[in-house]
């Protein structure tokens, strides 16, 4: 059967029934953040694959559709956050009603990557290059991550006074433990996707370049074994599980922080998207090198 295709502003879906995977890529027209348009195209991308599976419901489990895959068109950059544009906007202004909608909408759509999109999916994600604060959270909302050597991770938000509060510390956490977990998100480092590969964060790391090839591989093994495989990420889940009301309690308290960062915290906050600006006015490709953090 032929692959399909849905396209939509930000970001495209295509169907692989010979993995019996769904593959959601991030296009990013501009620069290459959570933008309202993307977080509203991913909202409906999400739908259509719950309706996908629910329409499938009935078929033979060889038939049913398994994975979701999510990437970046961009070879050098997953996602690099927030739209920090927006939040200054927002927060300048006290539209205290839309940043919450904001966040909770990143929320939402990040729990539902990690549920398997109601449909029992086994969720996946390639990091080829940078993933940075809520690309960093929405990389490891996942069963499995999988990263290239070349990717890179890490969480700016505490330079200007705010804190990753997409998820970052439970997903973290449930993964590596709390500790390790605040320390990572606190540390103020990039991290190299070897690093993170040996602390447990990623889970399979890949040669530049072959990231989907792993993944193509990891499927093809796991299918005929797909009842022991999927039994461990419900045990993954049900050990140490991250709850929507959790997430949603974390997004508040980030509202919150947002709302009452000072003049130095906007002004530092404006420093580096002015410096994402001119990073990718002058590589739309998404090449060059990362902002660095500082503790």
């Amino acid at each position: 059967m032929a692959d399909e295709h849905i396209k939509f502003d930000t970001l495209k879906l295509k169907i692989d029934r010979s993995h019996q995977a769904v593959h959601l890529k991030f296009l990013h027209p501009g620069r290459p953040v959570f933008t309202e348009n993307l977080l509203n195209d991913f909202a409906d991308a999400q739908e259509a694959v719950r309706n996908l599976c629910h329409n499938e419901s009935s078929l033979d489990p060889e038939q049913k559709l398994r994975y979701l895959v999510v990437s970046s068109a961009l070879p050098d950059v997953f996602v690099l956050g927030g739209d920090l544009e927006l939040f200054l906007d927002l927060i300048r202004s006290g539209d205290r009603a839309r940043l919450s909608r904001y966040a909770h909408t990143c929320t939402k759509l990040l729990y539902r990557n990690l549920s398997g999109h109601d449909g029992g999916l086994c969720a996946i994600t390639v990091v080829e290059g940078e993933a940075l604060g809520g690309g960093f959270e929405l990389a490891v909302a996942a069963d499995l991550v999988v990263a290239e050597k070349r990717a890179r991770f890490g969480f700016p938000e505490l330079q200007f006074g705010l804190f990753p509060g997409m998820g970052a510390f439970s997903l973290l956490a449930r993964r590596i433990g709390p500790g390790l977990a605040k320390r990572l998100i606190t540390s103020g480092r990039i991290y190299t996707a070897e690093e993170l590969y040996q602390m447990g964060v990623v889970d399979l790391l890949a040669e530049n370049g072959h990231a989907h090839e792993m993944v193509h591989h990891y499927i093809r093994k796991r299918q005929p074994r797909e009842g022991g495989y999927a039994a461990v990420d419900v045990i993954m889940s049900r050990h140490n599980p991250v709850s929507r009301d959790e997430l949603e309690q974390i997004v508040d308290l980030w509202v919150d922080t947002a709302m009452a960062l000072q003049p130095p915290n906007l002004n530092m906050m404006n420093y580096l998207l002015k410096a994402q600006k001119k990073r990718w006015e002058s590589n739309p490709d998404g090449k060059g090198h990362t902002t660095r953090l500082r503790a």
